[in-house]
């Protein structure tokens, strides 16, 4: 049972950072490998000024960090463990998704 107040914020600042797709975009594409801002922008499809907002929230989060190379700025995990942290995340998603049994299904079309 999580009690202890820095449990509860580091969570909660994990599921404000997941609840935007553009961010979870953003964590998957920094899991593979840092990135430039600009590099970013264009693989999301998305203006500089929408990714800077994005990973400024990230940033804030604790999640991503930036690492100065030369003249620019590059972004990557805070952590190599969050990385881990997002494929445990998908996998039990997909595994809640296919395990997902009701007994209305046909009926309903709910699940």
């Amino acid at each position: 049972m999580l009690t202890a107040a820095s449990d509860i914020e580091v969570l909660t600042r994990f599921g404000r950072a997941l609840a935007d797709p553009i961010r979870c975009r953003l964590l998957l594409a920094l899991r593979e490998a840092p990135e430039y801002p600009s590099d970013l922008a264009e693989a999301l499809g998305i203006s500089r000024t929408r990714l800077s907002n994005h990973l400024a929230c990230l940033r804030d989060c604790g999640l991503v960090v930036t690492a100065p190379d030369g003249r620019r700025t590059r972004y990557e995990l805070a952590d190599e463990r969050l990385g881990n942290a997002l494929d445990d995340l998908r996998s039990a998603v997909v595994a809640v998704e296919s395990d997902r049994t009701c007994p209305d299904a046909e009926t309903k079309g709910c699940c």
